[in-house]
Protein backbone atom coordinates (compact mmCIF):
# COMPACT_ATOMS: atom_id res chain seq x y z
CA UNK A 1 0.00 0.00 0.00
CA UNK A 2 1.85 3.52 -0.73
CA UNK A 3 0.79 6.33 0.81
CA UNK A 4 -1.14 9.65 -1.36
CA UNK A 5 1.00 10.95 -4.36
CA UNK A 6 0.86 14.30 -2.06
CA UNK A 7 2.21 12.48 0.79
CA UNK A 8 5.21 10.79 -1.20
CA UNK A 9 5.82 14.21 -2.78
CA UNK A 10 6.34 16.02 0.56
CA UNK A 11 8.60 13.95 1.45
CA UNK A 12 10.56 13.50 -2.31
CA UNK A 13 10.37 17.51 -2.47
CA UNK A 14 12.14 17.59 1.00
CA UNK A 15 16.02 19.05 0.47
CA UNK A 16 15.69 19.01 -3.09
CA UNK A 17 17.04 21.14 -5.27
CA UNK A 18 15.32 20.39 -8.44
CA UNK A 19 12.90 17.73 -10.07
CA UNK A 20 12.76 17.87 -13.79
CA UNK A 21 9.47 17.44 -14.72
CA UNK A 22 7.46 17.87 -11.37
CA UNK A 23 4.34 17.53 -12.85
CA UNK A 24 5.50 13.97 -14.56
CA UNK A 25 6.77 12.59 -11.42
CA UNK A 26 3.23 13.49 -10.35
CA UNK A 27 1.92 11.49 -12.89
CA UNK A 28 3.65 8.22 -12.46
CA UNK A 29 3.40 8.25 -8.78
CA UNK A 30 -0.44 8.37 -9.30
CA UNK A 31 0.11 5.43 -12.16
CA UNK A 32 2.05 3.33 -9.63
CA UNK A 33 -0.95 4.19 -7.22
CA UNK A 34 -3.66 2.95 -9.10
CA UNK A 35 -1.24 0.01 -10.98
CA UNK A 36 0.10 -0.72 -7.35
CA UNK A 37 3.71 -1.63 -9.02
CA UNK A 38 6.64 0.45 -7.18
CA UNK A 39 8.64 3.08 -9.34
CA UNK A 40 12.04 2.23 -10.64
CA UNK A 41 14.55 4.70 -8.76
CA UNK A 42 17.95 4.87 -9.93
CA UNK A 43 21.23 6.07 -8.76
CA UNK A 44 24.29 5.28 -10.78
CA UNK A 45 27.71 5.10 -9.04
CA UNK A 46 31.23 5.80 -9.65
CA UNK A 47 33.37 2.88 -8.12
CA UNK A 48 35.87 4.99 -8.83
CA UNK A 49 36.88 6.20 -5.25
CA UNK A 50 35.92 3.10 -2.84
CA UNK A 51 35.53 5.01 0.18
CA UNK A 52 32.02 6.76 0.79
CA UNK A 53 31.51 9.86 3.25
CA UNK A 54 28.12 12.54 4.07
CA UNK A 55 28.51 13.68 0.83
CA UNK A 56 27.73 10.81 -0.90
CA UNK A 57 25.02 10.41 1.60
CA UNK A 58 23.00 13.02 0.91
CA UNK A 59 21.79 11.73 -2.68
CA UNK A 60 22.30 8.38 -0.64
CA UNK A 61 19.15 9.19 1.52
CA UNK A 62 16.97 10.95 -0.58
CA UNK A 63 17.38 7.02 -2.90
CA UNK A 64 16.36 5.81 0.95
CA UNK A 65 13.13 8.61 0.80
CA UNK A 66 12.02 6.48 -1.95
CA UNK A 67 12.67 3.06 -0.77
CA UNK A 68 10.53 4.07 2.44
CA UNK A 69 7.98 5.22 0.09
CA UNK A 70 7.41 1.62 -1.25
CA UNK A 71 9.38 2.07 -4.71
CA UNK A 72 12.50 -0.07 -5.96
CA UNK A 73 16.11 1.44 -5.53
CA UNK A 74 18.37 0.04 -8.17
CA UNK A 75 21.52 0.62 -7.74
CA UNK A 76 23.90 0.88 -10.97
CA UNK A 77 27.49 0.03 -10.27
CA UNK A 78 29.30 1.47 -13.07
CA UNK A 79 32.05 -0.98 -13.35
CA UNK A 80 32.55 -0.63 -17.25
CA UNK A 81 31.80 3.13 -16.79
CA UNK A 82 34.34 3.43 -14.46
CA UNK A 83 36.48 2.68 -17.29
CA UNK A 84 35.76 5.43 -18.96
CA UNK A 85 36.21 7.61 -16.14
CA UNK A 86 32.96 10.43 -15.77
CA UNK A 87 34.53 13.76 -16.77
CA UNK A 88 31.50 16.26 -14.20
CA UNK A 89 33.49 18.86 -12.96
CA UNK A 90 36.89 17.82 -14.42
CA UNK A 91 39.50 20.37 -16.13
CA UNK A 92 41.50 17.38 -17.83
CA UNK A 93 40.68 14.15 -18.79
CA UNK A 94 40.65 11.44 -15.88
CA UNK A 95 42.70 8.11 -15.65
CA UNK A 96 40.73 4.62 -16.21
CA UNK A 97 40.45 1.39 -14.48
CA UNK A 98 40.42 -1.94 -15.16
CA UNK A 99 37.70 -3.46 -14.51
CA UNK A 100 39.02 -5.78 -11.69
CA UNK A 101 39.40 -2.33 -9.97
CA UNK A 102 36.22 -1.62 -10.18
CA UNK A 103 34.50 -4.45 -9.05
CA UNK A 104 36.43 -4.30 -6.17
CA UNK A 105 35.47 -0.90 -5.46
CA UNK A 106 32.23 -1.35 -6.52
CA UNK A 107 31.81 -3.73 -3.88
CA UNK A 108 33.09 -1.50 -0.96
CA UNK A 109 31.06 1.09 -2.31
CA UNK A 110 28.21 -1.11 -1.90
CA UNK A 111 28.99 -2.31 1.61
CA UNK A 112 29.43 1.20 2.62
CA UNK A 113 25.89 2.42 0.99
CA UNK A 114 23.75 -0.22 2.81
CA UNK A 115 24.71 2.18 5.51
CA UNK A 116 21.94 4.35 4.37
CA UNK A 117 20.12 2.16 2.17
CA UNK A 118 17.71 -0.65 3.10
CA UNK A 119 18.33 -4.19 1.78
CA UNK A 120 14.97 -4.83 1.10
CA UNK A 121 13.48 -3.30 -2.14
CA UNK A 122 17.49 -2.55 -3.31
CA UNK A 123 18.17 -3.93 -6.48
CA UNK A 124 22.09 -3.70 -7.30
CA UNK A 125 23.21 -4.15 -10.99
CA UNK A 126 26.87 -3.73 -12.87
CA UNK A 127 26.77 -1.70 -15.72
CA UNK A 128 28.95 -3.93 -17.79
CA UNK A 129 25.38 -6.16 -18.18
CA UNK A 130 24.77 -4.46 -20.98
CA UNK A 131 27.46 -1.67 -21.93
CA UNK A 132 29.87 -4.65 -21.98
CA UNK A 133 28.07 -6.38 -24.69
CA UNK A 134 27.46 -3.83 -27.12
CA UNK A 135 28.90 -4.25 -30.18
CA UNK A 136 30.62 -1.56 -32.14
CA UNK A 137 27.34 -0.79 -34.39
CA UNK A 138 25.53 -1.08 -31.52
CA UNK A 139 27.98 2.00 -30.20
CA UNK A 140 27.68 3.95 -33.62
CA UNK A 141 23.87 3.33 -33.16
CA UNK A 142 23.74 4.94 -29.82
CA UNK A 143 26.11 7.74 -31.12
CA UNK A 144 24.09 9.07 -33.71
CA UNK A 145 20.90 9.99 -30.96
CA UNK A 146 23.13 12.18 -30.49
CA UNK A 147 25.20 14.99 -31.52
CA UNK A 148 28.34 16.77 -30.55
CA UNK A 149 26.81 20.40 -29.79
CA UNK A 150 24.58 19.11 -27.74
CA UNK A 151 27.46 17.10 -25.55
CA UNK A 152 29.21 20.49 -26.08
CA UNK A 153 26.84 22.52 -24.19
CA UNK A 154 27.94 20.75 -20.81
CA UNK A 155 29.79 23.65 -18.73
CA UNK A 156 33.14 21.50 -18.34
CA UNK A 157 32.95 20.21 -21.96
CA UNK A 158 32.76 24.07 -23.40
CA UNK A 159 35.18 25.48 -21.17
CA UNK A 160 37.87 22.79 -22.01
CA UNK A 161 37.27 23.13 -25.63
CA UNK A 162 37.30 26.73 -25.33
CA UNK A 163 40.73 26.99 -23.41
CA UNK A 164 41.95 24.52 -25.73
CA UNK A 165 42.09 21.58 -23.54
CA UNK A 166 41.90 18.24 -24.85
CA UNK A 167 38.73 16.66 -24.36
CA UNK A 168 39.48 12.40 -25.54
CA UNK A 169 36.60 10.85 -27.63
CA UNK A 170 35.27 8.55 -25.06
CA UNK A 171 34.46 10.88 -22.50
CA UNK A 172 31.92 12.42 -24.54
CA UNK A 173 30.54 9.01 -24.76
CA UNK A 174 30.50 8.84 -21.20
CA UNK A 175 27.03 11.12 -20.90
CA UNK A 176 25.49 8.28 -23.35
CA UNK A 177 26.69 5.29 -21.82
CA UNK A 178 25.28 6.36 -18.26
CA UNK A 179 21.77 7.23 -20.24
CA UNK A 180 22.06 3.81 -22.03
CA UNK A 181 21.92 2.75 -18.34
CA UNK A 182 18.72 4.34 -18.06
CA UNK A 183 17.08 2.50 -21.03
CA UNK A 184 17.99 -0.93 -20.26
CA UNK A 185 17.23 -1.05 -16.42
CA UNK A 186 13.65 1.77 -17.83
CA UNK A 187 14.67 3.98 -14.99
CA UNK A 188 11.54 6.15 -13.50
CA UNK A 189 13.39 8.33 -11.84
CA UNK A 190 17.19 9.11 -11.79
CA UNK A 191 19.07 10.69 -8.66
CA UNK A 192 22.33 12.77 -8.55
CA UNK A 193 23.83 15.82 -7.16
CA UNK A 194 23.96 18.94 -8.78
CA UNK A 195 26.87 18.47 -10.97
CA UNK A 196 25.27 15.23 -12.59
CA UNK A 197 22.03 17.66 -14.24
CA UNK A 198 23.40 17.40 -17.52
CA UNK A 199 24.05 13.71 -17.74
CA UNK A 200 20.17 12.71 -16.26
CA UNK A 201 18.58 15.15 -18.77
CA UNK A 202 20.96 13.15 -21.34
CA UNK A 203 19.67 9.85 -19.99
CA UNK A 204 15.73 11.06 -20.62
CA UNK A 205 16.95 11.82 -24.65
CA UNK A 206 18.12 8.92 -24.77
CA UNK A 207 15.23 6.70 -23.60
CA UNK A 208 13.17 8.52 -25.61
CA UNK A 209 15.29 7.74 -28.78
CA UNK A 210 14.85 4.09 -27.52
CA UNK A 211 11.21 4.01 -27.65
CA UNK A 212 11.55 3.96 -23.78
CA UNK A 213 9.01 6.68 -21.31
CA UNK A 214 11.83 9.02 -20.15
CA UNK A 215 12.38 9.05 -16.56
CA UNK A 216 12.06 12.13 -14.40
CA UNK A 217 15.26 13.52 -12.80
CA UNK A 218 15.91 14.68 -9.24
CA UNK A 219 19.11 16.60 -7.93
CA UNK A 220 20.39 17.26 -4.66
CA UNK A 221 22.81 19.67 -3.40
CA UNK A 222 26.46 19.21 -3.26
CA UNK A 223 27.67 19.53 0.44
CA UNK A 224 30.91 21.37 1.03
CA UNK A 225 33.53 19.81 2.99
CA UNK A 226 34.25 20.90 6.49
CA UNK A 227 36.79 23.70 5.73
CA UNK A 228 33.57 24.97 4.99
CA UNK A 229 35.33 25.77 1.02
CA UNK A 230 36.20 22.76 -1.30
CA UNK A 231 33.06 19.93 -2.28
CA UNK A 232 33.32 17.01 0.61
CA UNK A 233 36.64 15.52 -0.76
CA UNK A 234 38.98 12.46 1.14
CA UNK A 235 41.71 13.56 -1.40
CA UNK A 236 40.94 17.04 0.47
CA UNK A 237 40.89 15.53 4.46
CA UNK A 238 37.75 17.69 4.48
CA UNK A 239 35.44 14.65 4.69
CA UNK A 240 33.28 12.70 7.36
CA UNK A 241 33.14 8.83 6.17
CA UNK A 242 30.75 6.96 6.40
CA UNK A 243 32.23 4.17 8.65
CA UNK A 244 34.23 6.80 10.85
CA UNK A 245 34.08 6.17 14.17
CA UNK A 246 31.47 8.17 16.36
CA UNK A 247 34.62 10.09 17.81
CA UNK A 248 35.78 10.79 14.23
CA UNK A 249 32.53 12.09 13.41
CA UNK A 250 31.36 14.00 15.94
CA UNK A 251 34.91 15.99 16.13
CA UNK A 252 34.84 16.86 12.41
CA UNK A 253 31.22 17.81 12.47
CA UNK A 254 32.42 20.40 15.56
CA UNK A 255 35.25 21.62 13.31
CA UNK A 256 32.93 22.80 10.54
CA UNK A 257 32.59 26.62 10.14
CA UNK A 258 29.49 28.68 11.61
CA UNK A 259 28.13 29.19 8.25
CA UNK A 260 27.70 25.69 7.52
CA UNK A 261 25.74 24.20 10.81
CA UNK A 262 22.50 24.36 9.26
CA UNK A 263 23.21 23.02 6.16
CA UNK A 264 25.16 19.87 7.83
CA UNK A 265 21.85 19.56 10.27
CA UNK A 266 19.93 19.30 7.44
CA UNK A 267 21.81 17.23 4.53
CA UNK A 268 24.18 15.29 6.99
CA UNK A 269 22.36 14.73 9.90
CA UNK A 270 18.74 14.47 7.82
CA UNK A 271 16.98 16.56 10.18
CA UNK A 272 13.59 17.37 8.82
CA UNK A 273 12.39 20.88 7.68
CA UNK A 274 10.89 21.76 10.67
CA UNK A 275 13.66 20.89 12.97
CA UNK A 276 16.29 22.90 10.31
CA UNK A 277 13.90 25.96 10.54
CA UNK A 278 13.79 26.20 14.01
CA UNK A 279 17.77 26.05 14.87
CA UNK A 280 18.59 28.72 12.30
CA UNK A 281 15.88 30.77 13.99
CA UNK A 282 17.80 30.12 16.99
CA UNK A 283 21.11 30.81 15.69
CA UNK A 284 19.48 34.16 14.04
CA UNK A 285 18.22 36.03 17.15
CA UNK A 286 21.29 34.66 18.96
CA UNK A 287 19.43 32.26 21.14
CA UNK A 288 20.62 29.09 19.98
CA UNK A 289 24.63 29.62 20.10
CA UNK A 290 26.49 28.31 17.18
CA UNK A 291 28.59 25.85 19.42
CA UNK A 292 25.23 23.88 21.09
CA UNK A 293 23.77 24.03 17.47
CA UNK A 294 27.12 21.95 16.46
CA UNK A 295 26.93 19.91 18.85
CA UNK A 296 23.08 19.14 18.47
CA UNK A 297 24.24 18.39 14.48
CA UNK A 298 26.73 15.71 15.73
CA UNK A 299 25.17 13.84 17.88
CA UNK A 300 22.25 13.40 15.25
CA UNK A 301 24.47 12.41 13.38
CA UNK A 302 26.56 9.89 15.15
CA UNK A 303 23.15 8.40 15.54
CA UNK A 304 21.87 8.39 12.30
CA UNK A 305 25.14 6.21 11.19
CA UNK A 306 25.38 4.01 14.69
CA UNK A 307 23.76 2.72 17.61
CA UNK A 308 21.30 5.05 19.55
CA UNK A 309 22.79 6.70 22.20
CA UNK A 310 26.44 6.59 20.28
CA UNK A 311 26.21 10.93 19.38
CA UNK A 312 25.60 11.41 23.39
CA UNK A 313 28.38 8.91 24.21
CA UNK A 314 30.56 10.44 21.78
CA UNK A 315 29.95 14.22 22.88
CA UNK A 316 31.19 13.26 26.49
CA UNK A 317 34.14 11.92 25.52
CA UNK A 318 34.39 15.23 23.25
CA UNK A 319 34.15 16.99 26.30
CA UNK A 320 36.55 14.74 28.31
CA UNK A 321 39.35 15.56 25.71
CA UNK A 322 38.88 19.17 24.90
CA UNK A 323 36.97 20.54 27.61
CA UNK A 324 38.53 18.87 30.26
CA UNK A 325 41.51 18.67 28.41
CA UNK A 326 41.47 14.54 29.24
CA UNK A 327 42.72 11.88 26.61
CA UNK A 328 40.48 9.33 24.70
CA UNK A 329 39.05 6.32 26.25
CA UNK A 330 40.91 4.08 23.78
CA UNK A 331 44.12 4.66 21.61
CA UNK A 332 45.86 2.96 19.55
CA UNK A 333 49.80 1.86 19.29
CA UNK A 334 51.71 1.41 16.31
CA UNK A 335 55.60 -0.13 15.81
CA UNK A 336 57.43 1.39 13.44
CA UNK A 337 60.57 0.93 11.52
CA UNK A 338 64.20 2.63 12.99
CA UNK A 339 67.22 2.02 12.89
CA UNK A 340 68.41 2.89 16.00
CA UNK A 341 66.78 4.13 19.28
CA UNK A 342 65.42 7.62 17.54
CA UNK A 343 63.19 7.97 14.91
CA UNK A 344 62.68 12.07 13.31
CA UNK A 345 59.40 13.54 13.96
CA UNK A 346 58.44 13.91 10.35
CA UNK A 347 59.40 10.40 9.78
CA UNK A 348 57.21 9.05 12.07
CA UNK A 349 54.39 10.96 11.78
CA UNK A 350 54.18 9.62 7.65
CA UNK A 351 54.86 6.47 8.74
CA UNK A 352 52.23 6.22 11.63
CA UNK A 353 49.94 7.90 8.83
CA UNK A 354 49.15 10.17 10.87
CA UNK A 355 49.49 12.73 7.33
CA UNK A 356 49.87 12.29 4.46
CA UNK A 357 53.71 12.89 3.50
CA UNK A 358 56.44 15.09 4.95
CA UNK A 359 55.36 18.29 3.50
CA UNK A 360 52.30 18.18 5.47
CA UNK A 361 54.06 17.33 8.41
CA UNK A 362 56.42 19.91 8.31
CA UNK A 363 52.88 22.05 8.12
CA UNK A 364 51.56 20.60 11.11
CA UNK A 365 54.94 20.94 13.42
CA UNK A 366 55.00 24.76 12.11
CA UNK A 367 51.33 25.17 13.25
CA UNK A 368 52.43 24.02 16.62
CA UNK A 369 49.80 20.52 16.42
CA UNK A 370 52.02 18.37 16.93
CA UNK A 371 53.16 17.05 20.38
CA UNK A 372 55.03 14.24 22.02
CA UNK A 373 53.96 13.15 25.52
CA UNK A 374 52.26 16.53 25.90
CA UNK A 375 54.93 18.43 25.14
CA UNK A 376 55.09 20.87 21.69
CA UNK A 377 57.16 19.59 18.99
CA UNK A 378 58.54 23.05 17.34
CA UNK A 379 61.90 21.52 15.58
CA UNK A 380 60.62 19.52 12.32
CA UNK A 381 63.82 17.64 12.30
CA UNK A 382 63.56 16.73 15.92
CA UNK A 383 64.08 13.21 17.00
CA UNK A 384 62.36 11.03 18.97
CA UNK A 385 63.50 8.14 21.55
CA UNK A 386 61.29 5.08 20.67
CA UNK A 387 62.57 3.05 23.34
CA UNK A 388 59.14 3.45 25.36
CA UNK A 389 56.23 4.31 24.11
CA UNK A 390 55.43 7.49 23.48
CA UNK A 391 51.91 9.69 22.77
CA UNK A 392 51.71 11.39 19.82
CA UNK A 393 49.14 14.14 19.17
CA UNK A 394 48.44 16.19 15.99
CA UNK A 395 45.79 18.66 15.48
CA UNK A 396 43.06 18.56 18.60
CA UNK A 397 41.70 14.49 16.93
CA UNK A 398 44.74 12.54 16.35
CA UNK A 399 46.27 10.54 19.10
CA UNK A 400 48.62 7.68 18.92
CA UNK A 401 51.17 5.81 20.73
CA UNK A 402 54.58 4.99 18.82
CA UNK A 403 57.33 2.88 19.64
CA UNK A 404 59.91 1.26 17.65
CA UNK A 405 59.54 -3.08 17.18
Amino acid sequence: MFPSANEQMDLIRSGAVEIIPEEELVSKIENSINNNKPLNIKLGCDPSRPDLHVGHAVVLQKLRHFQDLGHTAILIIGDFTAMIGDPSGKSKTRPQLTMEETRINGQSYLEQATCVLSEQRLNVRYNSEWLGKMSFSDVITLSAKYTVAQLLERDDFDKRFKSGKPISLHELLYPLAQAMDSAAIDSDVELGGTDQKFNLLVGRDIQRAYGKEPQCILTMPILEGTDGVEKMSKSLDNYIGLTDSPRQMFGRVMSIPDKLITRYYQYASMATGKEVAEMQAGLDDGSFHPRDAKVKAAISLVDLYHSGGSGQAAYEEFKRIFVKKDLPDEISHTELEADGPELAISNILVQAGLVGSKKEARRMVDQGAVSVDGAKVTDYFAAVDLTEKRLVKVGKRKFLYVSRK
